[in-house]
């Protein structure tokens, strides 16, 4: 099996090549003919055939988006357990103030380096990108769908 190559705060973005390439450009594409079709021949057909194919998108987003939700709710509680094996007392107890957000993002610092975050996170309130671009050693996420 190949070697992934290492990820960092400028390559971890993610495509579904299966959905974003296809799956979502088909989607969009059929949503437009369907738009123009029903404006050169407008009739109940080519209304149904928008709506039916409005319908389509909006389930193909919105099960993209739930299942990023899920993966969002586990991360979360993933992050909220490291975080309390390896902050200190005092900061222990203002885990619950990160945002989801925030916890999403620190789950790239390293071990050695996350209590020093959630430090500066607490102090200065940084939103996900600042913190994930002040991580230094990168702890690579590659389950993310």
């Amino acid at each position: 099996m190949a070697e992934k190559r290492p990820q960092t705060f400028a390559n971890h973005g993610r495509f579904d090549p299966l959905f974003h390439f296809f799956a979502l450009p088909i989607f969009g594409l059929s949503l437009l003919w369907s738009v123009v079709h029903f404006i050169r021949h407008p009739g109940l057909h080519s209304a149904v055939a928008f709506v039916v194919l409005a319908a389509a998108t909006v389930v193909a987003l919105k099960t993209r988006m739930y299942s990023l939700r899920v993966q969002d709710r586990v991360i979360r509680l993933e992050e909220r357990l490291r975080l309390a094996q390896l902050l200190p007392d005092a900061t222990r107890s203002r885990i619950g103030e990160l945002s989801e957000p925030q916890l999403i993002a620190l789950r790239f610092a390293s071990d050695g380096e996350v209590a020093g975050l959630v430090q500066q996170t607490l102090d200065g309130k940084w939103d996900a990108k600042q913190i994930k671009g002040a991580v230094q050693v990168w702890r690579a996420d590659f389950f993310r769908v």
